[in-house]
């Protein structure tokens, strides 16, 4: 093992260039190296370390620090060799991991110890917003608040394709919720990595990827029982019926999107739902309108068909309504912010006002905590009525 001054640029422009790096003794069993492959290269830096438990060495890359000027180099190696030694003397890791392999390990980890069907979800958005990046690439131990904050930059200036399988690409830009959602995946890995003990801190990323507030506000759409009915009648027939559905049921889009024939016992009219948010199944008895509806729409499908499909016989999917239901609000006159989710926002404020919230909450697939956040204000209202009724 090769020893030199390697602490000043003078020492260091010296050196003769060779594979073996030059290193000097920070402590008992660690080393600070200088590695100069050929003279006209400025050189990198790396740390060495014999593991007590297994008398093995372990070796770890810093950088090269061309962000800095050749003088401050030697200190900033210096203090990174320092938290990596710390690190392996609180037991972290000295396995040399990127991000793609740190998020990757999070996703095995939802999958095995929660569920199957989030772990899928935020793999979605890994592998759409993170993959195919150049920070999946970089090793855990040399993130920097600088890589991560390209990346978020670029997440944000990315734009949305409304529906992606129309004749005619129509984009929008990202919205701080949908901004949000996918830094949480990444923030969660990152977390979970350092929580194994791959990385030493989370200064690279704790700024970096910290949420936009106010991004998640309260929804005030609403759309009366008329109002549903013209953006229905103005909707294709495929949409139309699906957006019925959403009239019918307070449910996400996305669950609804889920259901299959097989959810559906139209022996007892009983509707499970079986993918959404919370990942949990529910039950719910339909009335008999509404089973009536439903057993329509499975006639003739096997049991893994979807409930609601377009013209093509595929599954409805975000990508595939937003932009049908602006053309729909839009011929029915209806406000520019018509969504899917406005449909539930609106049964679920019809229904808090007939029932209980734990009920409402049941059926929504939600908590009683979120209904009393966002609707508990329409009880006091009818509370307010009904106490005024009492005024003699």
């Amino acid at each position: 093992m090769a020893s030199k001054d390697i602490n000043t640029v003078d020492a260091r422009s010296k050196l003769k260039p060779q594979r073996e790096p030059y290193y000097v003794r920070i402590k008992e069993g660690c080393y600070l190296g200088f590695r100069k492959m050929t003279a006209d290269t400025e050189g990198t830096w790396v740390a060495r370390c014999r593991i007590e438990e297994t008398g093995k060495q372990a070796k770890t890359s810093l950088g090269n620090f061309l962000d800095l000027t050749p003088s401050k180099r030697y200190d900033a190696a210096l203090e990174n060799a320092q938290k990596w030694f710390d690190h392996l003397g609180m037991g972290g890791s000295a396995e040399v991991k990127t991000v793609k392999q740190a998020c990757e390990a999070y996703v095995q980890h939802i999958k095995e110890t929660k569920d199957e069907a989030k772990g899928k979800d935020i793999e979605a958005r890994l592998t759409r917003w993170v993959y195919s990046q150049p920070i999946a690439k970089t090793e855990l131990a040399k993130l920097n608040m600088p890589t991560v904050e390209a990346w978020r930059k670029k997440l944000a200036a990315t734009p949305v394709v409304a529906n992606p399988y129309a004749e005619e690409k129509i984009t929008r830009p990202r919205s701080a919720s949908s901004i949000n959602r996918d830094m949480t995946a990444l923030r969660a890995a990152l977390n979970y990595a350092r929580e194994q003990g791959n990385v030493m801190t989370d200064v690279a990323w704790l700024k970096a990827l910290k949420p936009i507030k106010g991004a998640s506000k309260a929804r005030d759409g609403y759309l009366d029982r008329q109002q549903r009915r013209d953006l229905i009648k103005h909707a294709p027939a495929d949409l139309a019926k699906f957006l019925k559905g959403l009239c019918l049921l307070p449910l996400r889009p996305g669950a609804l999107a889920g259901l299959t024939a097989s959810h559906f016992d139209k022996r007892l009219s009983v509707l499970t739902i079986g993918k959404d948010k919370h990942g949990k199944d529910r039950k719910i008895t339909l009335p008999k309108d509404t089973a009536e509806f439903f057993k329509e729409q499975i006639t003739d499908k096997l049991p893994a068909a979807p409930i609601f499909t377009m013209s093509d016989g595929r599954a409805w999917s975000k990508d595939y309504w937003k932009g049908p239901i602006k053309l729909a609000a839009q011929s029915a006159g209806l406000p520019e912010s018509t969504t899917a989710y406005t449909l539930r926002h609106s049964t679920i404020t019809d229904l808090v006002q007939v029932l209980d919230l734990l009920t409402v909450a049941q059926i929504s697939g939600t908590s009683v905590q979120m209904i009393q956040a966002h609707y508990g204000h329409l009880r006091h209202e009818r509370a307010a009525e009904a106490l005024a009724g009492l005024a003699l």
